[in-house]
């Protein structure tokens, strides 16, 4: 289990409270993704596809399509 000072929030999720935010924790070879509103459902995804998926937000490359 990731420990919970290692969550990180969004910058995207603005201020207050940071119950409506997206955050992030690293892990060796892992990143583990929840949404503050639920914390106990994760997401775990192998850290070079996290880096790829960032990538192709950054880029403008996500489509409807490269989802599906």
């Amino acid at each position: 289990m990731v420990n919970p000072s290692n969550w990180r929030k969004s910058s995207y999720s603005g201020g207050g409270d940071g119950n409506n935010c997206v955050e992030i924790a690293h892990r060796a070879t892992h990143i583990t993704i929840r949404d503050s509103k639920t914390p106990a459902r994760t997401l775990t995804v192998p850290a070079g596809a996290f880096v790829t998926f960032i990538g192709a937000l950054n880029a403008d490359r996500l489509t409807a399509a490269d989802v599906r």
